[in-house]
């Protein structure tokens, strides 16, 4: 077995021109060989040892998506020391806990002023190196440093790694506690070496080829992404780096044969094109809406083994030529051969849809805690509405409450600094806190969530009392509700504080609170109590949309437990009208 820097550098040194490339909205995409590539995480590498740290050291990494990410996330590793990806948008208060309880002794993040915020607001905050600009604490001085000490002292680099088994820690990747505390995971190397060869023969031997152009969308501090990058390398293909907003432009320009993505930038990508043919009226604005819910249709039939009746083959084949070739085209996605999901649920007409366009979504499942893949539908295997398959060298079985049991060379070691808590069965098998099911051909579907835990469609974890916790600091509100999982963004049930509402307004006491809750100045005030008591939490948390209810939770309507905790599946289905009503205004 091989540990990751073993394996990079076996597949960073066949030379490739065009391994990488970015232009984050330049007009031009700047490619690094493989060559050069490597040369510069080892010049890293030699400098973070140059910084005194040393084998098993932890070091954190706060970036977007840019190649000098690549080069500081696999120095890192090349030093012998564990990486610790972190999302660009997390909140100072999470990032503080993350230095504190891991004890990281550098951080590399994006820009002098993410820099200065993160030291204004994290007093645990390690050494910084921004990776973008100039300076005695910039990548270009650290990384200069380092090629001068691997220049003086070649032989130095094999020391770093020395002692590294493949069973060792690799990363420390935090995920969003139920308690709004991250959670460490603990993954080793041959946790993500395994994963990513049996997902990636599972899914694309045979489906992919050198030198195709793949776009990495996702974040890189994302496990999802983080194993596509080994991935890309195995499979030697050209990766053009972008992030979520030059996503559009970047696949028009790209023309990629495989991207994968989580199901939130599916229903912006739908929204665009919608949205475009809506404001060009005529009839584009018709069409358009016509052709993408015909090829649904087609592709349900075909999904259910249903036989498309003449009509319906008769209108898809018209749809094809008028309607659908010409969305492929202009959206970059012509030549696209599929495109893998995970990290959040995927609702089945999405699918569907893109299956209309001709472009076949592979939804997969999985957990940071499983490096991440448990389970995926591949080409000429794809069971809409479910998650696939386990893939192989993955065990999977059900508990009698139906949650998900996972055994395999991809499961974690553990959670760091988490005594007390065992995440696995007597037998060895990870509890995932997912509810599901397998149908009679194998294929698994998740079905509910053990866990309240929300996960956006972004693939984004957020911890509803921590959100809650927020919301309540207004002393204009009441009780709250936090919902969003599978949904583009979090948003709030908000019971107000009646007393104070009335007194605010002026509004009589024989007002009943349903009439209240029913005001637009009422819904805008407590909307800007929500967004202000939110704003400190990372964007994702956020709160952009509330619903007012027009009463009090109870015990007496099952709402709430006799402790007055939420009961929050009673909650969802007695709303649910409601809670359609907060986000039909982001899905139009």
């Amino acid at each position: 077995m091989q540990t990751l820097p073993q394996l990079i550098a076996e597949m960073l040194r066949e030379p490739r021109e065009r391994a990488f490339g970015e232009r984050l909205g330049a007009p031009d995409w700047t490619y690094i060989s493989s060559t050069r590539l490597l040369e510069r995480i080892q010049a890293v590498a030699y400098a973070i040892r140059g910084a005194g740290l040393e084998t098993t050291d932890r070091v954190v990494l706060i970036s977007n998506n840019r190649v000098d990410w690549l080069v500081a996330d696999f120095g890192i590793l090349f030093a012998g020391c564990i990486a610790i990806p972190v999302f660009a948008t997390l909140a100072s208060d999470q990032l503080e806990y993350i230095f504190k309880d891991s004890a990281a002794k550098l951080a590399f993040v994006e820009t002098p002023a993410d820099a200065e915020r993160i030291r204004a607001g994290c007093p645990s905050a390690p050494p910084l190196v921004h990776l973008t600009g100039t300076g005695s604490d910039s990548l270009w001085e650290f990384e200069a440093a380092g090629a001068a000490a691997k220049d003086s002292n070649p032989a130095a680099l094999e020391t770093f790694t020395a002692g590294i088994a493949p069973d060792d820690l690799a990363l420390l990747m935090y995920t969003s506690g139920t308690t709004g505390n991250p959670k460490g995971v603990m993954l080793s190397h041959h946790n993500l070496i395994a994963c990513e060869a049996a997902a990636g023969k599972y899914v694309l031997a045979g489906h992919i080829a050198e030198n195709w152009k793949v776009i990495a969308a996702l974040p890189f501090a994302h496990i999802f992404e983080h194993l596509d990058i080994i991935g890309f390398l195995r499979y030697k293909v050209s990766a053009h780096i972008t992030q979520p907003d030059y996503l559009l432009e970047d696949m028009k320009s790209v023309h990629p044969r495989i991207m994968a993505l989580v199901p939130r930038i599916f229903e912006r990508v739908l929204s665009g094109i919608i949205g475009k043919a809506k404001a060009a009226g005529g009839t584009q604005a018709k069409l358009v809406p016509w052709g993408l819910n015909v090829g649904r249709e087609y592709m349900a039939a075909v999904d259910e083994g249903r036989k498309p009746g003449s009509t319906l083959s008769f209108m898809y084949a018209l749809a094809e030529r008028l309607v659908l070739s010409k969305i492929r085209l202009a959206v970059g996605l012509d030549q696209l051969e599929f495109i893998v999901s995970g990290s959040a649920p995927l609702h089945r007409d999405i699918a569907l849809t893109f299956a209309g366009l001709g472009i076949p979504i592979l939804e997969g499942y999985g957990l940071t805690e499983t490096s991440p893949t448990i389970s995926c539908n591949r080409l000429g295997e794809i069971r809409y509405g479910s998650v696939g398959k386990p893939i192989p060298g993955v065990d999977v079985k059900l508990a009698g409450d139906g949650e998900i049991l996972v055994k395999g060379p991809n499961v974690m070691k553990g959670y760091y600094h988490s005594a007390g808590e065992n995440p696995f069965t007597e037998d060895g098998y990870f509890k995932t806190g997912d509810i599901g099911e397998f149908d009679k051909d194998g294929f698994l579907f998740i079905t509910d969530r053990k866990k309240e835990l929300i996960k956006t469609s972004s693939g984004k974890y957020v911890a509803p009392a921590r959100v809650e916790a927020a919301l309540k600091r207004s002393v204009y509100i009441g009780s709250c509700f936090v919902i969003g999982n599978g949904r583009a963004f979090p948003v709030a049930l908000i019971s107000p504080n009646w007393v104070l509402i009335r007194k605010e307004f002026d509004i009589p006491e024989d007002v009943p609170t349903a009439v209240i809750a029913a005001r637009a100045d009422v819904h805008d005030f407590i909307q800007r109590e929500a967004t202000q008591k939110t704003a400190d939490l990372a964007s994702f948390e956020q709160i952009r949309r509330i619903a007012l209810l027009p009463r009090d939770l109870t015990v007496e309507d099952g709402e709430l437990s006799p402790t007055l905790k939420v009961k929050r599946r009673v909650v969802e289905k007695n709303y649910a009208d409601l809670i359609e009503s907060v986000y039909r205004p982001a899905a139009a």
